[in-house]
This record gives C-alpha cells, sequence and structure tokens, in this order.
C-alpha cells in the first residue's frame, strides 16, 4: 500500500482538496492507498477547510467538512512514501524540516502533470470561488497522474 501526504501553507484549501481529489480517485481505480494532508504552518489546526473548498468538493459529490487542519510533523517524513507539496515556498519549507532519518520523497504536486513541472498550485485562499474551481482543476489533473502512476508500479 502507497501513501500520499499534500502539504500546503495551512491546510485549510488545496492541500484538503488535493486530499478528497485522490481520495475519490483511488476509490474509482479500486487502490488502496493512505492519504493525508498538512500545513507547513499552524494557524488553522484544528479547523475545519476554508467554507469554499468545502463547496467546491460538494459539487463534485465529497464531503470533506469533516476535515480538520493539521501542522506537518517530523513523523510525517517516517511514516509517508510521498510528500507532495502544492507549491515551491512550501516545498523549501518541506526540505528545512525534514528530519534527518525522513524517507519520504519529496516533490511539487504538479510535477506529477506533464506539461506543468516546477509549477504551483495557486493558493485561492485570497480569491473568490473561481480560484477555488481551478485549484480542484489542478488537484484533481494530478491526483489521476498519481493514481496512473501507482498503477503501473510493482505491488
Amino acid at each position: 500500500m502507497s501513501s500520499v501526504l499534500f502539504v500546503c501553507l495551512g491546510n485549510i484549501c488545496r492541500s484538503p482538496l488535493a486530499e478528497a481529489a485522490l481520495r475519490a480517485e483511488a476509490e474509482r481505480a479500486g487502490l488502496d492507498i493512505i492519504v493525508d494532508s498538512a500545513g507547513t504552518g499552524d494557524w488553522h489546526v484544528d479547523c475545519p477547510p476554508d467554507p469554499r473548498a468545502v463547496r467546491q468538493a460538494q459539487r463534485h459529490g465529497i464531503d470533506i467538512s469533516g476535515y480538520r487542519g493539521r501542522q506537518v510533523r517530523a513523523s510525517d517524513f517516517r511514516s509517508f512514501a510521498h510528500i507532495f507539496a502544492l507549491d515551491g515556498d512550501n516545498l523549501k519549507n518541506l526540505r528545512r524540516i525534514r528530519p534527518s532519518d525522513g524517507s519520504a520523497t519529496l516533490a511539487l504536486l504538479m510535477d506529477m502533470v506533464p506539461g506543468r513541472e516546477g509549477s504551483g498550485v495557486t493558493d485561492p485562499y485570497y480569491g473568490d470561488e473561481a480560484g477555488f474551481a481551478q485549484t480542484w482543476d489542478d488537484v484533481t489533473r494530478a491526483a489521476r497522474a498519481i493514481v496512473a502512476k501507482l498503477r503501473t508500479q510493482p505491488s
């Protein structure tokens, strides 16, 4: 079984949507996978996702209202096989806080999408509903790419 952690800044917008998208894609593909999300910052620990993120997920038949924000822990670098940052700043932060015994592979999420390598998922927090729709599109494309890659890997 594989395990994936998505990381953004506050864990209330992008990373919960990425978590939801991968859970949905993995379920459709019949993959048994552990998926979670976290933030590098601590502002939203134990908070629900942004209401706009909740509405966006609901538009796709997914309920994320029970998700709660959490901060990345040192143990995440040992317990997850893959940690995907939603942007370059969070990837830098993850590399900085990674413990010496951390075994997870670190990458930008959009590196999984051909033609989007090196780009981040734009933070929709200070925008409107359209930004959340764009975030959903980005994380869904990445989730599909992750599932495709996991399906081709030996068990």
